[in-house]
């Protein structure tokens, strides 16, 4: 028969009380913070599920690999492309442009759009392009 040693120090320690303590906080600061975020209630107006009737604010310009400039998929020449253009600005002076050409096009025709843009002081423009393949 084995006697044991009451004063051996002990191999490990037992978390199980802090882990309880742990899960007790977490649980109370949860609700507190639940209970603190409800505000008051009110009733929210209902929208309807029908499409909305505003039209996106930004503009795409298309340049075909044939020349051809578009706006919003509507073909223009570069008078109409620029009338249009002030008055969509007279509109929306923020207004926001992206600018699509084709690989395959001559590269003054897109300086040639984005001098129009830069005559007409539209600043925010965005050029468009495609995803580099990894190879």
């Amino acid at each position: 028969m084995q006697v044991q040693d009451d004063d051996k120090p002990y191999d490990d320690i037992n978390i199980t009380p802090m882990l309880d303590l742990a899960y007790v906080l977490l649980v109370i600061f949860i609700i507190m913070t639940t209970a603190s975020v409800q505000g008051i209630k009110v009733d929210l107006p209902k929208a309807s599920s029908s499409v909305s009737l505003a039209k996106p604010k930004t503009k795409a310009i298309t340049i075909s690999n044939t020349g051809d400039v578009f706006l919003d998929a509507y073909p223009v020449s570069m008078s109409e492309l620029e009338e249009r253009l002030r008055t969509a600005k007279a509109a929306d002076a923020e207004l926001p442009i992206v600018v699509k050409g084709d690989s395959a096009v001559q590269y003054q025709k897109v300086m040639d759009v984005l001098d129009l843009l830069r005559r007409l002081d539209l600043t925010q423009v965005g050029l468009v392009t495609g995803r580099a393949e990894q190879g």
